[in-house]
């Protein structure tokens, strides 16, 4: 599977219905993760980490011209040390792959112990889900892409030691293709989250590395900080000889 056309489906009214709501839910999350290093696995043309306040950020796309430094990287195998990541977030990165739960192990490799992981996806159980079944495998994204539900990605993190900190559902009204007629279908956003709030055509969900039976001994803050300007070092020369 590809991600390919993905981002130009963003663009339409379906889609930005779609990238609105993401966008204003990892604003919500990101912003109150702390640490040094974070990257962006998948749609490197747009910023999901915009309002987290760590100094090295990356995207995994050299062709990015957004605010995170950009990286060539593949989710199945990231250029970063292990435990020096302390976000990292897939914005319908696991949809694509063929292998997505490989795509989390190489994720918690790279995560520190209590870093956090932010992944976005389309709900199956939901208008959008059923959609997708109606629709031939011909059909452009994002129908393509194989739908991950929550309960699944819950007990993959539960596999790979991760612990579900925070989630959202949202997107609630049919999947229009005209603007007006998801305006139409507004009101189906409050109703959504009061009386079906599992119900929304996206999710987003948040997980934390945890390490049992280790006591976490934090280096200093200057500490820290060198050893993130150590990873951002080579990278950032990548990107400079490749211009």
């Amino acid at each position: 599977m590809t991600i390919s056309g993905f981002a130009d489906w963003l663009e339409t009214p379906q889609g930005r219905y779609v990238l609105d709501w993401e966008l204003a839910r990892h604003d919500q999350i990101v912003a109150d993760i702390f640490g040094f290093n974070a990257i962006q696995l998948g749609l490197p043309q747009l910023d999901y980490l915009r309002a987290n306040r760590m100094p090295f950020r990356f995207s995994s796309d050299d062709r990015a011209d957004v605010s995170p430094v950009a990286v060539r990287a593949t989710p199945l195998q990231l250029p970063f040390a292990t435990n020096s990541i302390d976000l990292v977030v897939l914005p319908h990165a696991l949809e694509f792959e063929d292998n997505p739960h490989q795509v989390l192990r190489e994720v918690e490799r790279v995560l520190v112990p209590e870093g956090s992981v932010v992944v976005t996806g389309f709900n199956p159980f939901s208008l959008w889900g059923a959609r997708r079944r109606l629709a031939r495998r011909t059909l452009p994204p994002p129908w393509r892409g194989q739908y991950i539900s929550v309960p699944r990605l819950k007990d993959w993190f539960a596999l790979l030691g991760f612990e579900t900190r925070a989630g959202a559902f949202g997107c609630y009204a049919p999947p229009a293709r005209q603007e007006k007629w998801l305006r139409r279908w507004d009101f189906m956003e409050r109703a959504g989250d009061r009386w079906w709030p599992f119900a929304g055509g996206v999710y987003v969900l948040q997980a934390i590395k945890r390490v049992h039976g280790m006591r976490l001994i934090m280096p200093t803050w200057t500490d820290r900080k060198a050893r993130a300007r150590a990873l951002v070092a080579p990278v950032t020369q990548k990107k400079a000889d490749s211009q």
